[in-house]
This record gives structure tokens, sequence and C-alpha cells, in this order.
């Protein structure tokens, strides 16, 4: 039973992070705490996809490699999600210091009522 916990321990770390960012995105009313919220999913996820492509004793997929092969898909896969991940981060920061300068406010509940006020 441990040693089965211990194979599976990075599902477990990340699904812990998919819960703490999905109850940072709900549970918070301030926009940077979303954002970071967004941010530790988005790591949650990426954790995922890469411990699903771990094969235990796999090669690269190279022409003198032996099999089992590690299919490198995942990997860029991820690494192109890090770039987007990245951009989104730096979109959504910038929006914040936008709606900031705007409204004079960071709470989500306070946006609300000066927009639906105006």
């Amino acid at each position: 039973m441990i040693d089965m916990l211990a194979d599976r321990l990075y599902y477990l770390v990340s699904f812990l992070l998919l819960g703490v960012g999905t109850y940072m995105l709900i549970a918070n009313q301030n926009v940077v705490k979303k954002v970071i919220g967004m941010n530790v999913f988005q790591t949650g996820i990426f954790l995922f996809f890469i411990t699903s492509a771990f094969v235990t004793g796999a090669s690269p997929p190279l022409l003198t490699a032996t099999e089992p092969y590690v299919s490198p898909l995942p990997h860029v896969l991820i690494l192109t999600a890090i770039v987007v991940g990245v951009s989104l981060t730096a979109v959504a920061l910038g929006l914040v210091v936008r709606v900031y300068g705007e409204y004079g406010t960071l709470n989500e509940e306070a946006i609300r009522q000066v927009s639906h006020d105006e």
C-alpha cells in the first residue's frame, strides 16, 4: 500500500495543486489572488501531464535506443502551455492594473457594485 502511494505521489500533488487553485479562484474576491490561483491551477495541470508521460525504464526515442520509448509529445505540449500561461498571466496582470486605475479597488464585489451604479 505504501509503495503504491509513493508511486502515485506526483498524482496526489498535482490534484492537490488543482484543488488549491480552484479554491483560490472561487473563494477569493481579490482579482490578483484569482490570477495567482489560475497559475497554481495551471501548475497542477502541467505536473499531471508530465507525470502521466513518465515510463519506468524507458529511453528517449532515438534510433540507437532500445524499447520502450518515452513519447516527447507531452513534454512539448507542456513547454507550449508554459509559454501560453506566462503570456496569459502578463495580460491578466495588465488588465488588473487597468481595472485598479479605473475603479480604485481590486475587490471583485466592489468593482461590480461600482460598475452597476454607473
